[in-house]
């Protein structure tokens, strides 16, 4: 059943993959890199599960973690085209 499972992740990883080649504008393709981070966290803790290592699990939360604030960086520098606070407006 699990295996089944890591099989279906797989295959949604590779659509996420396709989404992100695909994609029309950089948010598609920005959220289909989401998406693919958050099915790896899924397949960090059903491999996790059937190794027998409940560690993977502090791994998969890890990443997700990781994966949520690249997400938020790379959405900034894309909209404001950097990371940093922009002091050009303050002086106005």
């Amino acid at each position: 059943m699990f295996v089944a499972a890591m099989i279906g992740v797989l295959v949604t990883m590779l659509l996420a993959l396709v989404a992100a080649v695909r994609g029309p504008t950089v948010y598609d393709r920005i959220l289909a890199v989401n998406m693919f981070g958050t099915k790896t966290v899924l397949l960090i803790a059903v491999a996790g599960f059937l190794a027998g290592r409940p560690e993977f699990l502090d791994l998969a939360l890890v990443y997700a973690l990781v994966n949520f604030i690249g997400t938020i960086a790379v959405l900034k520098f894309s909209r404001f085209g950097n990371l940093g606070r922009d002091d050009r407006r303050s002086l106005l």
